[in-house]
């Protein structure tokens, strides 16, 4: 294993989970831009506090935790509140049509959930422990979240 300080472990970090942190960002956000800020803020992080990680499975959750509450923040501070619709990512017609739009289309707590648990293969008790929820919040949000999907894609609800 590489040195803390040294720039090439920060660099296989980025190159390793990147793309699942910022596919975790985007979930939440609906907005690259800001998945995009939110995946750098991590790094940053990690560069400032320099935790000590036991195993790669141990730094992915701890980078993918800090990307979601840095997301989390996001959706909450003021300038957030105040975007207009326009300012969203809008969807292709192709997207329109999928599964991903559907999953953008529900609420926070599921789409969180749901991305962990799908496109990046936790299980429950990981994603209890990312989400610092007990495990049966997530099974929940995780069912309630199926079936949203399910009727989203049936087309008994409007999205």
């Amino acid at each position: 294993m590489y040195s803390f300080a040294s720039d090439e472990y920060i660099e296989q970090l980025v190159k390793t989970h990147s793309d699942s942190m910022l596919r975790a960002a985007y979930a939440l956000l609906k907005n690259r831009d800001d998945a995009e800020d939110a995946v750098q803020e991590a790094f940053m992080k990690l560069m400032e506090k320099e935790p000590h990680f036991t195993n790669e499975e141990h730094a992915k959750a701890w980078l993918l935790r800090v990307t979601i509450n840095l997301s989390k923040n996001m959706l909450k501070s003021q300038s957030r509140k105040n975007k207009s619709v326009t300012e969203e990512t809008s969807y292709t017609e192709k997207e329109s049509d999928g599964v991903l739009y559907c999953v953008m289309k529900l609420e926070e707590n599921y789409r969180a959930v749901i991305h962990l648990y799908y496109y990046e293969g936790y299980s429950i008790k990981e994603i209890a422990s990312i989400l610092g929820l007990p495990s049966a919040t997530v099974g929940t949000r995780l069912k309630r979240g199926r079936a949203k999907l399910k009727k989203m894609l049936e087309g008994d609800v409007s999205i």
